[in-house]
């Protein structure tokens, strides 16, 4: 006999839950209503929930305001079976994606919260709101045919990189009538995801960035020709400036926007250069640097190609928008990782100048670019400078540790705005002598708050004076840390660079990751120079694939106390962390090339402490791998010691051989006399 099929009873839910909103007043749309023109458009550039292109459609919309003014837009989808209200990851996340970062259209589709938080991530990647209301309900008929159902609140926002968070249980939609929304936002405000859960869904989005970056290369490497690895770089940079927007002053620009004219002043790239002019401008960058950024920006975006109409549309204006969907919410949501750092790694494997045997240019993990800001000893109060500092990995690192170490200790919300502000305007300097890179570092600045405007555009041995760009009275920069990952063909393997770093500082502590040959002769004269000025506290040795792919080089990390000459007594740390937790992998395919498979976070913990504080800190890396000895400051090619091992023989030793020697003599006795005894048997 045939099983029953169930009834789907999704009207009667439709049915019930909207009347419940005309109770309390609601003015709600239905799926095929406006309910906002920005918000219409987004939920028809998103991709739907069969993976194809049109409209989405929630069943139930509406926007609502709360007592301070601000709006939160409502997405709510209807189902009507028994299980069918979410599908969570293993993590308890409304699993939308799997580890490839692709879309799970079956979830999407067929559970009513995953369904709603995928509307309301399409609102988060293109329109200005970005705090969404998720709501999914579903029910069935019980034994007696009696209506049940289930209500799932979700909300979706920056603070919690679009990923969702369930608010409570609820029985109904009374939380959404006027007089207790605002009750509703005072629980949204009090959520706080656990650090390792945020830290865990970071990692699983920066995972996404990599597939992401990876397939917007593909996509304009293959589909948009006559494109250089430059006009790339920069057609990026420039998309996403003009779609940061700034809110009440200058709109982000929209793909539509883009009108594809053949019209003097009013093609895509005129459009796309004034709002880049109408940002800069608001963000009140200095006339020189902004005169760059637009000249740099300018060639690219007026080229004729470029901007030239060929079957209505312009090349211009399908790599904006294909760039917008690929990476729009990312940046959107705010992370605080190394985007454009991921950014050009990606774009870099399609760079001609890959393939140049004298480019040197290898960024640094985001992990390590942590590691060296707390070797450095980085805080609210630090004034950090980079000497070739890239897309500003350094910097960006540097400015995380600063901004989370003032909120952990100014209590007064007005003093930590202002102390975050001083943070990105004042207290971080960076150097750029390649132009196309020294764009990312001033778009990775701004993507992570704004703390560009002090990256320059200068060869930092030659044309740098030590002074700020933004001063009108050219005030020295008064740097305390020194973070550096150096171009290894430069004068001592990069040790030039530091050398006229710490001689321009007056006191603090510097860190740099270098190869290690620096450090055993190849920077004999370098060294010896700076060791009359200043202290080696650590050499520390990392993994010899720390920079798998792009780098096979062993580096070694170097500590400095500033402006404290090395005398031949200072002990110096030597820290062999060969082994640090991790297990890196180069295929281009992997969810993940990174992970830790041995308490790789709590080494490096420990290794920051060691350096610090000394030996009773050692627990992990391990006494072989530790050692306190001295260098001499007249030689500069000691830096990279190993703990020295002891070959003079102990007494246990020579008890232990003649014990062993003795139990194999004994041993051979009795193995004759037992075999004299079965002959005689």
């Amino acid at each position: 006999m045939a099983k029953k099929k169930i009834q789907s009873v999704e009207p009667q839910i439709a049915d019930l839950a909207n009347s419940w909103m005309r109770s309390y007043g609601l003015d709600y749309k239905l799926e095929q209503e406006s309910l906002n023109s920005e918000i219409d458009k987004a939920l028809e550039e998103y991709y739907t929930k069969n993976g194809g292109s049109g409209a989405n459609r929630p069943d139930a919309k509406l926007l609502l305001k709360d007592e301070q003014g601000r709006w939160y837009p409502v997405m709510i989808e209807y189902k009507g079976y028994k299980d069918k209200l979410e599908k969570l990851d293993a993590y308890g996340i409304i699993e939308n994606k799997n580890s490839k970062n692709e879309a799970i259209f079956n979830n999407i589709n067929s559970y009513a919260v995953n369904g709603a938080v995928h509307y309301a991530n399409a609102i988060l990647h293109y329109t200005s709101f970005t705090d969404i209301i998720s709501i999914g309900m579903t029910g069935w008929k019980d034994e007696e045919s009696k209506l049940k159902y289930k209500i799932g609140v979700y909300y979706v926002s920056k603070s919690n990189l679009g990923t969702g968070q369930k608010i409570g249980e609820f029985t109904d939609f009374s939380f959404l009538a006027p007089n207790n929304f605002n009750k509703l936002i005072e629980i949204i405000e009090r959520l706080n995801l656990p650090q390792e859960e945020l830290d865990r869904i970071k990692a699983q989005k920066d995972r996404e960035i990599s597939h992401s970056l990876m397939k917007l290369n593909n996509d304009i490497y293959k589909e948009e020709k006559n494109l250089s690895e430059k006009e790339r770089v920069y057609l990026v940079a420039a998309s996403i400036i003009a779609t940061l927007g700034i809110p009440n002053k200058v709109p982000s620009l929209k793909p539509d926007d883009l009108k594809s004219l053949d019209e003097f002043g009013n093609k895509d790239g005129d459009i796309l250069l004034r709002k880049i002019q109408a940002f800069l401008e608001y963000k009140n960058i200095p006339r020189e640097k902004k005169d760059i950024i637009i000249r740099t920006l300018q060639n690219t975006i007026t080229n004729d190609n470029i901007n030239k109409v060929e079957n209505g549309e312009t090349q211009l204006k399908r790599v904006f928008k294909k760039i917008v969907d690929d990476l729009g919410i990312y940046y959107k949501i705010g992370l605080t990782t190394d985007f454009t750092g991921k950014l050009f790694n990606e774009m870099y494997g399609w760079m001609g100048f890959t393939q140049d045997p004298t480019n040197d240019v290898v960024l640094t993990p985001s992990y390590i670019a942590t590691l060296l800001v707390k070797l450095a000893r980085i805080n609210k109060d630090s004034f950090v400078w980079d000497f070739a500092t890239g897309s500003a990995g350094l910097l960006v690192a540097a400015m995380n540790e600063m901004l989370q170490d003032a909120r952990n200790k100014i209590s007064s919300p007005d003093e930590l705005i202002q102390k975050e502000l001083k943070i990105k305007a004042e207290q971080l300097l960076g150097l750029e002598i390649l132009q196309e890179i020294y764009m990312l570092a001033v778009l990775n600045m701004i993507l992570m708050g704004d703390g560009s405007s002090n990256i320059l555009n200068k060869d930092s041995l030659v044309d740098f004076d030590g002074k700020y760009i933004t001063k009108g009275d050219k005030k020295t920069f008064p740097a305390d840390a020194f973070v550096l990952n150096p171009p290894y063909s430069a004068e001592g393997n990069g040790m030039i660079f530091v050398k006229k770093a710490l001689n321009m500082m007056s006191h603090g502590y510097a860190a740099i990751i270098i190869q290690g040959s620096a450090g055993k002769g190849k920077a004999k004269d370098i060294n010896t120079e700076i060791l009359k000025k200043h202290t080696l506290l650590a050499s520390i040795k990392m993994p010899t694939d720390l920079f798998i792919g792009k780098s096979s080089v062993q580096t070694y990390i170097y500590v400095f106390r500033v402006n404290e000459p090395h005398a031949k007594d200072d002990i110096v740390k030597f820290i062999d962390f060969s082994n640090d937790g991790y297990t890196r992998t180069n295929r281009k395919k992997a969810a993940n090339n990174l992970k830790d498979t041995d308490n790789a976070r709590e080494r490096y913990e420990e290794l920051v402490n060691l350096v610090r504080f000394g030996k009773s800190y050692l627990h992990l890396i391990g006494e072989d791998n530790y050692y306190e000895g001295r260098i001499d400051p007249e030689n500069g090619c000691d830096w990279n010691q190993r703990k020295p091992v002891d070959f003079t023989p102990k007494m246990e030793d020579f008890q232990k051989v003649v014990s062993d020697y003795m139990i194999f003599k004994i041993n051979e006795i009795l193995k004759v006399k037992i075999g004299e005894n079965s002959l005689g048997k």
